[in-house]
């Protein structure tokens, strides 16, 4: 093609609705998102450890939330804290039916530069490039939001903000929950601006609601040992989460006869091995998060011992013959060792599966980026689960994770994947925009 001929025909597709998507959609810069995100290790993260010191609720968050609000200055967005103390950037569309991509801010104490904040900045780098496409303008709503303590680290309750926003909160369950200092989750909220009673009226938020898209780094081991950059999320696991105490005799380890000992740490011991036996039985995950012994010193039986267990699966209802056997083999370890036992639970949530036509044009999204890609379950917890209790079609989109390590200072994605993810993200959610004006 002579020159000439290239010209005209390079303008006739800069005029042409085609065309002009095509030229505009390089405004998509996945190198500003990972800009973005070593800015953010930078100003948020442990000065000797390096790991993220996001906690909710803390000094540390806040700045990290004002920081993204700055970085959302230059575009013509409504922002607004809810009820919950969810963040909303709004992109009033020419419909009022919105568009949803979400993340959170916050982290776990000590840990990794990506968790939660990918989903935030890469849906920041959408949202710039929908509003040069459109002009400002889109033909649907795109909102983006930053969810309030996903992780639950400090108090331990996961998806608190979006749990209200879904109307799965009951505030009277979790106002006197308290972290390790003893402070009041109620407190703690109120001082960054947010009453717990209120927080259920932030469901407002999802009238409008159409669709729901959300990126997250893996954190397991699947997509990098099928060397795969992207996947398809089909659906979260549900969670069975307790306390459980052991009741034993605390006593002299010197003078009482191993036969005579009534040892709490015995009993919760054998519980945290026999669990991995029942994960392997239903193909679930359970884990012994935590273990606690009173009185807590070398020359003495342990007479009480706390541990908490994690139980997840796919399907509800082997998650609920997993529960069923743990407790009875709870019971059956502290007849064996003269104890008694006690299991209140923590937090429940049921599995949920994505929407069947998001995981679809997800999936397509990851294949068009890097080539080919695969559909699979999360095991963590996600905001998408709550959104999508919540009614609204929703699905979330994976990115490789190096040694599937999360949670931790160490926890890493090649640069080259962090782009990939946020440009299907921007496939998707165009996907998704056609899809809502149907």
């Amino acid at each position: 093609m002579n020159s000439a001929v290239g010209q005209k025909v390079i303008a006739q597709l800069a005029t042409s609705p085609a065309g002009l998507r095509i030229s505009l959609m390089s405004t998509l810069d996945p190198k500003r998102t990972v800009e973005e995100l070593k800015e953010l290790r930078s100003l948020t993260s442990d000065a000797n450890t390096g790991g993220a010191m996001r906690v909710a609720w803390t000094d540390t968050w806040l700045q990290a939330r004002a920081w993204l609000r700055e970085k959302a200055a230059g575009l013509p967005l409504e922002i607004h804290n809810d009820e919950a103390g969810n963040t909303w950037y709004t992109l009033p569309g020419k419909s009022k039916r919105a568009l949803l991509i979400g993340g959170h801010m916050d982290s776990v104490p000590n840990g990794g530069w990506l968790d939660g904040c990918l989903n935030v900045l890469a849906g920041l780098e959408v949202l710039r490039r929908i509003n040069d496409q459109y002009h400002g303008q889109p033909p649907v709503t795109v909102r983006l939001v930053d969810w309030a303590d996903e992780e639950g680290a400090r108090f331990g309750r996961s998806l608190l903000g979006s749990s209200a926003c879904s109307g799965n909160l009951d505030p009277n369950q979790e106002r006197n929950r308290t972290d390790k200092d003893g402070i009041r989750l109620e407190d703690a909220l109120r001082r960054c601006g947010v009453e717990i009673d209120q927080m259920t009226k932030s469901r407002k938020e999802l009238k409008n609601a159409a669709a729901y898209l959300e990126l997250h780094i893996e954190q397991g081991p699947v997509l990098e040992s099928m060397k795969l950059p992207l996947g398809a999320v089909i659906g979260t696991f549900g969670v069975e989460r307790h306390a459980i105490k052991f009741i034993g005799q605390a006593a002299h380890s010197g003078s009482t006869p191993m036969d005579k000992r009534r040892d709490a740490l015995a009993a919760a011991a054998k519980l945290a091995l026999e669990i991995r036996a029942i994960a392997n039985k239903y193909g679930g995950v359970c884990t012994v998060g935590s273990c606690v012994t009173k009185p807590g010193i070398v020359t003495a039986v342990v007479g009480e011992c706390d541990i908490t267990l994690d139980q997840r699966h796919l399907s509800a209802s082997k998650l609920a013959r997993m529960y069923s056997e743990a407790v009875k083999a709870s019971k059956r370890f502290a007849k064996e060792e003269k104890c008694d036992v006690q299991w209140s639970r923590i937090w429940q949530i049921d599995p949920i599966l994505f929407d069947k036509q998001l995981v679809k044009m997800c999936y397509e999204s990851c294949v068009e980026v890097a080539g080919k890609a695969h559909k699979l379950p999360s095991g963590p917890l996600h905001d998408a689960a709550e959104v999508a209790r919540a009614g609204v079609p929703a699905v979330m989109m994976f990115v490789q994770s190096l040694r599937g390590i999360s949670h931790n200072p160490i926890e890493d994605t090649k640069i080259e994947h962090i782009e990939m993810s946020v440009r299907a993200l921007d496939r998707l959610a165009d996907k998704v925009m056609d899809w809502i004006q149907r």
